[in-house]
């Protein structure tokens, strides 16, 4: 009922969303936690990254992996506190925690130490910075779990189909590896097996190791006989010509940036950075006609998938402005120590990001639990009917029930 009010079609073939556009989406998230070290603003934006990812993904093993890479982000923040604990900190405090035995260092070893002073505010600002890291690790997964790494393999430019089919392989890794590892779990435990713990893991590390081995000698085999590597003949004049509109379209967008984030090159940064994006596309297009692969049924980049990038591109730049509006409200202070205040005005930023998980087309296991509701619902009425039929033949048959108004 809430897709046909919202006008949100279900996922198929032809209606489902591009997987750049989610890419576009995780990457503005990922630009707006960048700009930041206000853990409000953090949580805020995990807390959207987590919400899309649980209405809008699907039951593929790809889309298992933003677990695993919420796990390596509070891995990153606890690593990070641990070498700040032991390693000491940048930052001067006031307030000390503990007072750790100091090591000591040769004098080529100056400015390290190991052991020492423990303040708070030093905590507080790893905190800060493994909190900002392990965002950005946690945006890159709900990216991972959203766009489907085949999808977004088809919509590479041909040019680039070799380096994506490798970026892809090494994307859908992680998630097979999780796969696996749930799966083995779930063996052990039906087994009466333990499946926590240092030698549950060494147990389980070995049959994983072996399946991914088995994938890898899969995969090359099945590259191998659908031809991957095969390149059609060019002229060596487009060949050269290929190459140096590529470099140089390159050099540019590197001069062209450089030029917008120097002081005195601004004038000439706009222009030489998009004619270093025209060379490089061209040199991309011409590098295309090398590729002799077909695209069957390339995705369509709708309105759908533009509300859903725009939405990651509007955080991004509401954030970026943010800091240069008011970058202390961005970047709370540790020394000395105050409790963070969430800015209103990036925070309603932040909350653009919850668009796709309202215009997004719904995954096939919503569409699938809604049918299957509706089709138990049909069952049972149906059972209903037929045995209230059965009840009606079979009356006349056993004969009316007696009562005191019935004839003997």
């Amino acid at each position: 009922m809430s897709a046909r009010v919202l006008g949100v079609p279900r996922a198929t073939r032809s209606t489902a969303l591009h997987a750049g556009a989610w890419w576009l989406w995780a990457l503005g998230l990922a630009t707006a936690a960048s700009r930041t070290t206000n853990p409000l603003l953090l949580g805020l934006l995990i807390g959207v990254a987590g919400y899309v990812v649980a209405a809008r993904r699907t039951d593929a093993p790809w889309a298992r992996s933003y677990g695993a890479f919420l796990k390596l982000g509070l891995l990153v923040i606890v690593i990070r506190l641990v070498f700040a604990f032991f390693l000491g900190s940048p930052i001067p405090g006031t307030h000390t925690l503990v007072t750790l035995p100091e090591v000591p260092l040769p004098e080529w070893a100056r400015g390290v130490r190991i052991g020492g002073r423990v303040t708070a505010e030093g905590m507080l600002f790893a905190f800060y910075d493994g909190l900002k890291l392990g965002t950005l690790l946690i945006c890159v997964g709900a990216a991972d779990a959203l766009a489907s790494p085949a999808r977004l393999l088809k919509s590479l430019p041909g040019a680039l189909y070799e380096a994506g089919v490798a970026v892809v392989v090494a994307m859908t890794f992680a998630p097979n590896l999780v796969a696996d590892v749930q799966r083995l779990r779930a063996a052990r435990r039906l087994r009466g097996r333990p499946d926590r713990g240092v030698k549950a893991l060494l147990q389980v590390g070995l049959p994983v190791l072996e399946g991914a081995l088995e994938r890898s000698v899969s995969l090359a085999a099945a590259m191998d006989a659908r031809g991957y590597g095969r390149t059609a003949q060019v002229p060596p004049a487009v060949r050269h010509t290929t190459t140096a509109l590529t470099l140089g379209g390159l050099l540019g967008v590197c001069a062209g940036t450089y030029g917008l984030l120097a002081d005195t090159g601004a004038a000439y940064g706009l222009p030489v950075l998009l004619a270093g994006l025209a060379a490089a596309l061209a040199g991309l297009w011409l590098g295309g006609r090398r590729s002799v692969r077909s695209r069957y049924r390339p995705d369509r980049w709708g309105v759908r998938a533009w509300l859903v990038s725009g939405s990651g591109i509007a955080v991004a730049a509401l954030m970026i402005w943010a800091n240069s509006y008011d970058p202390a409200a961005l970047h709370p202070p540790a020394v000395p120590l105050t409790a963070p205040v969430l800015p209103l005005w990036p925070a309603a930023g932040v909350l653009v990001g919850l668009l796709p998980a309202f215009v997004a087309p719904l995954p096939q296991r919503a569409a699938g639990g809604e049918v299957e509701a509706r089709a138990g619902a049909g069952a049972g009425s149906s059972r209903a009917r037929a045995r209230a039929r059965a009840r009606v033949r079979k009356s006349p048959a056993q004969g009316a029930p007696h009562t005191k108004e019935s004839p003997q």
